[in-house]
Order: C-alpha cells, then sequence, then structure tokens
C-alpha cells in the first residue's frame, strides 16, 4: 500500500491575502528548512547574489524604485512565449483561421499568467522552487520508503520538454541564419552556429545579474520592433482584430481551426516554464520571516508578470495578425504569381496549384518578402532569430534549474547545456544534412506534441504545492482548469497520432498512453490528498498543510 509521502506543518496564511501556498511536505525533511551539514552550502545557478531591494520610508502601496528592483523574472520568464516553436504556431493560426482565433490566445496567456503567478509564489513563500519541492515530495514511496522513482520519471518528462523546445530554438536559429544569409550558409550550418552562440552568450552572465536580464530585455525589444515592423507594413484590419479578440466564436470553422486553437494552447503553456519562474524569483533579497516582505514581494512580481506577459502578447498578436490580413484563404497559386515576380530568393517553394497555402518559419519569412519587400523578410528572419537566441539561454537556465532541483547534481553551465544541446543539436543536423526545410520545419508538429504531454508534469504539482488556505472555488477552479488544458491537449497528442495513418503507431501510442495515464493518475492521486481528499489516502493518517509557514528556517533542522 502506499503512503502518502506527507506530513503537516502549521497553518498561517503567508501572504496575509488571496493566494497561500499549500504543501505536501515530505516527513524526512521540511522544505522550510535548510540542508542539512553534510550537504554543503546552498548552490546556486545564474545568480551568485541575490538583488536588493530597496526601503520604502513611506511604507506607499506601490513604489516605482520596488517594481524596478523586482523587474527581471518575469521577462525572461515571457520569453518561452516567444519561441520559434509559438511564433510558428502564431502565423498557422492566422493562415489558417485569419483573425477568429485571437481569443484563444488570448485566454491562453490569462491562463498562463495564473499558473505563472502560482509559480512565483511558491518560489517567494518556501525559499525552494518547483524542481526542489518535487524532489523533497515525491522522494520515496511505499510504506517503508523506497526508491525515489516518482521523482526521477518527473524529472525525465521535465527534461524532454526541455530538450524538446531547445530543438525548436535550434531550428529557429538555423532557418534565421540561412534566411539572412540569402541561403549561403545552408541549414546544417546555421545549426552548428547555434552551438557556438550558445556558449558565447553564456559568458554573460559573469557580468551580473542585471546585465544579464538587460540583455535578454533588449532581444525582447528586437522582436518588439521587427514584428511590429512587419504589422505596421501589413496594416491588419482593425475591426476584425478586435472581433477575434473579444468576441469568442469562430464562425465556418472545421478540424483544422479547431487544431490551430490547441496547438496555440499548447505552444503558450510551456511545461519547463513553470519550473524556470518558481526558481528565478530567488533572486531577490525577501526575507521569509516578514510576512510584509512576503506580501510585497508576491505583489511586485504579479505585477511584473502582467507587464511581461502582456508585451509578449502583443507581439504574438502582431505575428497572428500579419498572416490573418496577408495571407488567409490564399492559395499556393496567388502566391507562386507575385514570387515570380519577385526576385526573393526561395520563391519557388510554392508550386502552381489551387491548394490551401501553408506556411511555416522558413516559408513565412519568403512570402513575406514576396509581397513587402526583401526587407519584410530580412526584419523577419532577425526577430526569428532573436527569438531562437533568447529562448535556447532561458532553456538552459531552466535545464540547470530542473537537474539540480531534481537530482542535486551541481554541474557547471558550460557541462549543462553541452549535455542538453548535444542531444537537441544531434537529430537536427541529421534532418538539415539529409533531408530539407520541408522536413525540418516539419518537426515542430512533432516537438510541440511532445511538449504538451509534459504538460501534466508542471500543472499537477503546482497545483498541489499551491492554493488558497480556506477557500474550496480556488482548488475545485484550479483543478478543472488544469484538467481542461491537460484534455485539450490529449485532444492535439490522438489527432497528431492518427494523422500518422500507421498501425504500428498505434499501437505503441497505445502501450505508451497506458504507462502515461498511469503516471499521470498516481500524480493527481497525490494531488487530490494534498488538496483535502482524505479519503483517498488508503487508509492512512494523512495530515496536509494548508499554507507553509513563513517563519526564519532554523540554523540547524531537527534530527
Amino acid at each position: 500500500m502506499l503512503t502518502p509521502p506527507f506530513s503537516s506543518l502549521p497553518a498561517e496564511d503567508v501572504s496575509g491575502e488571496s493566494g497561500g501556498v499549500v504543501s505536501t511536505i515530505s516527513s524526512s525533511r521540511s522544505p522550510l528548512q535548510p540542508p542539512d551539514a553534510d550537504d554543503g552550502e546552498p548552490f546556486t545557478t545564474y545568480f551568485d547574489s541575490k538583488i536588493p531591494i530597496p526601503e520604502d520610508e513611506t511604507h506607499s502601496c506601490f513604489s516605482f524604485r520596488k517594481l524596478w528592483a523586482f523587474t527581471g523574472p518575469g521577462f525572461l520568464m515571457s520569453i518561452a512565449y516567444l519561441d520559434p516553436g509559438n511564433i510558428e504556431s502564431d502565423l498557422q493560426s492566422g493562415a489558417v483561421a485569419g483573425f477568429k482565433l485571437l481569443w484563444v490566445l488570448m485566454l491562453a496567456t490569462i491562463i498562463g499568467l495564473l499558473l505563472q503567478r502560482l509559480a512565483a509564489r511558491l518560489g517567494v513563500v518556501t525559499g525552494l522552487h518547483l524542481a526542489e519541492v518535487c524532489n523533497r515530495q515525491y522522494h520515496k514511496v511505499g510504506p517503508r520508503g523506497g526508491a525515489g522513482f516518482p521523482r526521477i520519471i518527473l524529472w525525465l518528462m521535465v527534461e524532454l520538454a526541455i530538450i524538446g523546445s531547445d530543438m525548436q530554438e535550434v531550428i529557429g536559429s538555423a532557418i534565421a541564419i540561412n534566411l539572412l544569409s540569402v541561403g549561403k550558409i545552408p541549414l546544417w550550418g546555421g545549426v552548428l552556429i547555434t552551438i557556438a552562440d550558445t556558449f558565447v552568450f553564456l559568458f554573460l552572465d559573469k557580468y551580473g545579474l542585471r546585465k544579464l536580464e538587460a540583455f535578454f530585455g533588449l532581444l525582447i525589444t528586437i522582436m518588439a520592433l521587427t514584428f511590429g515592423y512587419e504589422y505596421i507594413t501589413v496594416k491588419p484590419n482593425q475591426t476584425k482584430l478586435l472581433q477575434g479578440l473579444f468576441i469568442p466564436y469562430c464562425k465556418d470553422c472545421g478540424t483544422p481551426q479547431l487544431e490551430q486553437a490547441v496547438g496555440i494552447v499548447g505552444a503558450v503553456i510551456m511545461p519547463h516554464n513553470m519550473y524556470l519562474h518558481s526558481a528565478l524569483v530567488k533572486s531577490r533579497q525577501v526575507n521569509r520571516a516578514d510576512k510584509r516582505e512576503v506580501r510585497e514581494a508576491n505583489k511586485y512580481f504579479f505585477i511584473e508578470s502582467c507587464i511581461a506577459l502582456f508585451v509578449s502578447f502583443i507581439i504574438n498578436i502582431f505575428v497572428v495578425t500579419v498572416f490573418a490580413q496577408a495571407f488567409f484563404q490564399k492559395t499556393n497559386a496567388d502566391v507562386n504569381m507575385v514570387c515570380a515576380n519577385s526576385s526573393i530568393p526561395h520563391s519557388a517553394l510554392f508550386p502552381n496549384n489551387n491548394e490551401t497555402l501553408e506556411v511555416d518559419i522558413y516559408k513565412g519569412g519568403v512570402v513575406l518578402g514576396c509581397y513587402f519587400g526583401p526587407a519584410a523578410l530580412y526584419i523577419w528572419a532577425i526577430g526569428i532569430l532573436a527569438a531562437g537566441q533568447s529562448s535556447t539561454m532561458t532553456g538552459t537556465y531552466s535545464g540547470q534549474f530542473v537537474m539540480e532541483g531534481f537530482l542535486n547534481l551541481r554541474w557547471s553551465r558550460f557541462a549543462r547545456v553541452l549535455l542538453t544541446r548535444s542531444i537537441a543539436v544531434t537529430p537536427t543536423l541529421f534532418v538539415a544534412i539529409f533531408q530539407d526545410v520541408e522536413h525540418l520545419t516539419g518537426m515542430n508538429d512533432f516537438l510541440n506534441v511532445l511538449m504538451s504531454l509534459q504538460l501534466p508534469f508542471a500543472l499537477i504539482p503546482v497545483l498541489t504545492f499551491t492554493s488558497l488556505p480556506s477557500i474550496m472555488f480556488w482548488k475545485v477552479a484550479g483543478g478543472l482548469l488544469i484538467l481542461l488544458i491537460c484534455c485539450i491537449n490529449m485532444y492535439f497528442v490522438v489527432a497528431y497520432v492518427m494523422s500518422l495513418h500507421n498501425l504500428g503507431l498505434y499501437i505503441g501510442a497505445a502501450v505508451l498512453s497506458v504507462i502515461y495515464l498511469s503516471f499521470v493518475a498516481y500524480l493527481t492521486w497525490l494531488c487530490l490528498v494534498a488538496l483535502g481528499a482524505s479519503f483517498l489516502a488508503c487508509g492512512n493518517t494523512v495530515s496536509v498543510t494548508r499554507t507553509l509557514h513563513p517563519e526564519q528556517p532554523p540554523s540547524h533542522p531537527p534530527k
């Protein structure tokens, strides 16, 4: 019989506001306790020193100085909403459904914001990020404790999501380099360049955290300017834009549009991003023994996240509306005729037939060049390159947080990026050498499916360890929200597998589905017990904490 590895801590509202933190605390060690003496000093990843927060002598309800001090983690987190896979989902949404799915993008961004708030609160209140909490809570299985199989499986699933995201970033950067070089640098050359530039960017954090955050801000600015240029050039219909945003309806939509809607949700809500944000907030000096400081940190991190995701949402709007306005319901023949009269390279990509135009990151740049001139193509490529490089860096940090949190492996940044980048580059390089750009961009569909499958392994732990202490509505609403997201993404996965038309793949997918769903059910069971469903505890006495205690941890944990 399984014994849920929970014990209780005193219940107390950490924040003094709506949104406490629930934890299922391992009996072996409280998350509020520092590592044992023989564990060595707590390790850091990309922050060797924490950013101090200025004192506010007037104790006003809002301070721009404090907001500026807290600004950084939210913008680094928001970069995952602008990676090449997300950009490709945006442009395909516009080309396939026009302006009709903008409300889905807005809703997915709002849901992402709520989930990111929970992840940030976990890091602020506990002083641990999500991977560290998962390591301690999913550590033992069985009445006497055993191997940490749930922890290892959870780590592997998150690593798969990070590697899949890394591959999309490599693909996007390689395509951008190919477009910028007018095809002189082959795709495989662009893949190799992404290996070198990642190590170059890793030197940036030697100059301090704030400079690193400023560099990421620069990359986001480049994306805003480049995709904003495309928006101004194409001049989308503003009436249709507003209708698409605020009217949750998709007239005359069929299966292709439904699949695009599902793809938007999967692309926006990234599993490893939850782990990243919960760790990034630890870079600020917050005294967790002071309730006022905890409330203040939660408030400013939420404001910053709202601003950062609003910026990323606007950039996503730029991409969707550009392709909705210019290329919705266009045929290959329409594009072929325009490209034939232009000097844009690669214009032969589009056959002269009446099939509906299908675009991806590569074709999208070529089409923009054919219709709006070479400047549109090269500016598009610069934006994609900025997206690929920025998300590459955040993926690197996500990977290190996850590895250190789950396994306590203190790898250097360079060793970590060498491992993940090698895994990501190898299959991408083979496709780039032996296939063409069609197969390279086609890998994004598979990678989106892969990351959709990993979503439960971030969303369920977030709900398990965070909740309002006294409001049942949040427990129900949070659970239903995550169930909805998981069901939407499972539909996307099933639709993808069915489109392959291969019996062997069907059988393999069925076997893997049983294993996959069994583990998801296990995590869901622990989540329900944590949220108060003690009747599911299999006869064991389970005391579940409602809120983590904010007191400063003792210098030596009790033995």
